[in-house]
């Protein structure tokens, strides 16, 4: 290692800073009372080839620490050690033998296991630790800027990195990274997808306390990736090529092809808590750099509170993580180019110190109005996992929120559950009950009927119960409230009448979703019913249970095959993202009417289970610079067929079939060019457990 001459250095920017002779290294602690800046030859080395002790009077600026380095430069690789008060009674826990990752570190080496880090015993354990990285923006960009598409315009796929290409029926040169999502965007393109939204892809240990499968003694891991030990550096662990600091490049590579193909990514960041977990877990982040300052500790400062469910919670509200938030998120923007982020248990961002819920909570605020971050999608998982449910009610106009209220009415109308006629209309009109008394608009409901977070679509339709075993966990974990249905036999079936009607309620949900006014998500593989074989928590799997099975592609093409044409429809037909609720009256016309079969009022009672709405298209309606045609949609979650009386079409126009669920394809969706003239325009028959979808057109 070449050699290098320390000096006091500046307290900004925080991070490891490259300049054209030194690195300046720059950390916060406000409790601590000595810092080491360690240097390591190799990722995996145990001790450190130079260690710096910086100076509490030359080398600090109120709470930074800082040095510089001259003769360092990109690609060295380093740790902090912190010493200060020992005392988990007022809050603190450092331990200088603890290896630090630095908080703004933009890049670690290798994948990290914390369970090396929990043997017994208090020696320094260093060799098992990814390393800090210095890195360097050098990439070529090529011109690319984020796509700033507007979000009602957006169909978001929702994908795990390594999940979507690790099986090897993928076809792809390096399977499980970020390369191979670029051999994957012909598929993207031909599915219609507009954006990506990849779970967590910020560095996380991948540690499970040595717990093992019961079912094949399997080592399991932390596979989602909600378990976050740095806030800006990239996940390693996905990278095709191996060499230090090589993940950055072909991370912003892909960012660079997907926007290439008019596609955008969307984030999904945990900000809520960290791997650090509870007074139990290890010191290797904040604990070890300002335990108090960092996280929400109980009255008893041993303890921390844990609304993210995972041990410990963020202290989110705080001036200095407040900062650290804003940064890790401008440096996403900025520096890789990414379109936006799903915030994970975003209810935790409005938390207090003291764990109460702010009414104006200011990250909530900041993030919402800062200005390098005004084009970019935000959008709040609105709940955390200690009760507050905030959906319709996340602060703030600009934030889109998970719509759990949709998943859930959907669900609940095509099991055929009584009563659900109303909400159903609620929420294909765009959920106007939870976002239009605040000045939001459709587009802030994010729909979706499945999430990585749940059964997949498939399972929604094949299995009434979880099947968590293999989670070790005896089948505890996992939500019990599933709104499923497996149509008589527990997964998978050979029986034709179960098949074929599971096939059909795939489409229902399918249609439902992307013609609904707001934002669908389809979760990855449900195009082609991917199954996690009923597990409807696989946070845990990282095995074919996860991973996409290409070959359903070609087993499941009736559904593919749908899915791909209902996405299109979608996009050629902007009666289905309008930009604001519909008012009923509008001017001299309706913009939306609803009906029962008989064309009367519906029935929006208890034992009603059908609807029909007739949605304008008329330039003037729709808010659009062109006409669109006028849509029928008729709902039956019925066993039994229903007989629907048309509204007349519009003067001079008549009415097209484009959709019918209950048809086995080519016949369930029409091609655009295609759609079936009606004979009898008076009525139509919707079988039980279908959707229908026509078009007016001129005669």
């Amino acid at each position: 290692m070449t050699k290098m001459i320390p000096a006091p250095g500046s307290p900004l920017p925080l991070g490891a800073t490259i300049y054209d002779r030194h690195v300046r290294f720059s950390i916060f602690s406000r409790h601590a009372t000595r810092v080491w800046l360690m240097l390591f030859e190799h990722p995996n080395d145990d001790t450190p080839s130079h260690e710096f002790e910086l100076d509490p009077i030359l080398d600090r600026t109120g709470d930074i620490w800082h040095i510089d380095l001259y003769g360092a430069g990109e690609g060295l690789l380093y740790l902090y050690r912190m010493d200060g008060p020992r005392d988990p009674a007022t809050g603190h826990r450092f331990n200088p033998n603890a290896g630090l990752i630095d908080p703004y570190a933009r890049a670690l080496t290798g994948v990290f296991n914390s369970d090396c880090l929990r043997a017994p015993g208090d020696e320094p354990r260093f060799g098992c630790m990814p390393k800090c990285m210095v890195a360097a923006d050098s990439f070529n960009w090529q011109g690319d800027k984020p796509l700033n598409r507007p979000l009602r315009h957006t169909i978001i796929y929702e994908m795990h990195v390594k999940g979507f290409t690790a099986h090897p029926s993928a076809g792809v040169s390096a399977p499980g990274t970020y390369a191979a999502i670029i051999d994957k965007i012909p598929y993207l393109q031909e599915l219609g997808i507009t954006a990506v939204e990849l779970l967590p892809v910020q560095a996380f240990d991948r540690g499970l306390f040595g717990r093992t499968n019961p079912l094949d003694g399997a080592p399991l891991t932390n596979y989602w990736g909600y378990n976050p030990v740095n806030f800006f550096a990239v996940e390693a662990g996905y990278s095709a090529n191996t060499e230090w600091g090589r993940h950055l490049y072909e991370f912003k590579t892909m960012v660079r092809e997907l926007h290439r193909a008019g596609i955008e990514v969307i984030l999904d960041v945990v900000y809520n808590h960290t791997a650090e977990g509870n007074h139990k877990g290890p010191v290797f982040f904040f604990k070890g750099i300002d335990n108090h300052i960092y996280y929400l500790l109980e009255d008893d400062n041993r303890f921390y509170k844990n609304f993210s469910g995972t041990g410990n919670t963020v202290n989110c509200n705080h001036p200095v993580v407040r900062d650290l938030i804003l940064d890790s998120l401008r440096y996403w923007v900025v520096d890789m180019h990414v379109d936006g982020f799903r915030f994970d248990l975003a209810s935790v961002l409005g938390r207090d110190r003291h764990g109460n819920m702010v009414e104006n909570p200011p990250i909530v605020e900041r993030i919402a109005e800062d200005p390098i971050l005004r084009n970019t999608k935000i959008i709040a998982e609105a709940w955390d996992a200690a009760g507050a449910y905030q959906v319709g009610a996340f602060p703030g106009r600009r934030w889109a929120e998970w719509n759990g209220r949709y998943r859930d009415d959907v669900r609940r109308f095509w099991r055929g559950d009584a009563g659900m006629v109303g909400a159903l209309a609620t929420r294909l009109a765009g959920s106007s009950d939870l976002y239009l008394d605040d000045g939001r608009t459709p587009c802030h409901s994010i729909n979706f009927i499945t999430s990585h977070d749940g059964f997949t679509l498939n399972d929604l339709v094949s299995y009434n119960q979880k099947h968590n075993l293999g989670n070790g966990e005896e089948n505890r974990d996992g939500d019990n409230h599933n709104l499923s249905d497996n149509l008589g036999v527990e997964g998978p079936t050979d029986r034709q009448p179960i098949e074929r009607r599971r096939i059909r309620r795939i489409k229902n949900f399918l249609a439902t979703l992307m013609l609904s006014q707001g934002v669908p998500m389809l979760l990855a593989g449900d195009e082609f019913r991917r199954t996690q074989r009923g597990n409807n928590n696989a946070y845990a799997q990282d095995n074919d249970i996860s991973w996409m099975d290409w070959t359903f592609k070609e087993k499941h093409g009736e559904i593919f095959r749908f899915a791909r044409q209902v996405i299109a429809f979608r996009k050629q037909h902007p009666i289905f993202y309008r930009s604001h609720f519909f008012v009923g009256q509008n001017g001299y016309a309706l913009d939306i009417q609803w009906f029962s079969p008989e064309l009367t009022e519906p029935d929006w009672g208890e034992s009603s289970h059908t609807l029909m709405c007739l949605i304008n298209g008329q330039r003037e309606i729709i808010g659009e610079n062109r006409s669109d045609n006028d849509a029928l949609m008729m709902f039956n979650n019925s066993p039994e067929a229903a007989y629907f009386h048309l509204p007349p079409a519009p003067r001079g126009k008549t009415w097209r079939l484009v959709i019918d669920t209950a048809m086995s394809a080519p016949f369930d969706i029409r091609l655009p060019g295609k759609e079936i003239s009606l004979p009898n325009q008076a009525t139509y028959t919707v079988q039980g457990e279908s959707m229908v979808v026509m078009l007016s057109f001129a005669e």
